[in-house]
């Protein structure tokens, strides 16, 4: 006697890389890329940092090449 053999009706989906993804998983890490990236270009909002002199001048170039 052979067992009955359960067929799905739809063909079954893939969760991951073939899955959409919500909005707020690619908004927040934006978002927090974005507020550190600010953080960086503007070095005198950091009260507490120590400067080294070569990295001050390193984003300060690039703040004046971000601004043309």
């Amino acid at each position: 006697m052979s067992a009955p053999v359960h067929t799905r009706p739809h063909p079954a989906t893939r969760a991951g890389a073939d899955g959409r993804l919500p909005w707020w998983a690619l908004a927040l890490p934006a978002l927090a890329f974005t507020a550190l990236l600010l953080l960086i270009l503007h070095p005198s909002d950091a009260h507490a940092a120590a400067g080294d002199p070569a990295i001050t001048h390193l984003v300060e170039r690039i703040q004046q090449l971000t601004a043309r």
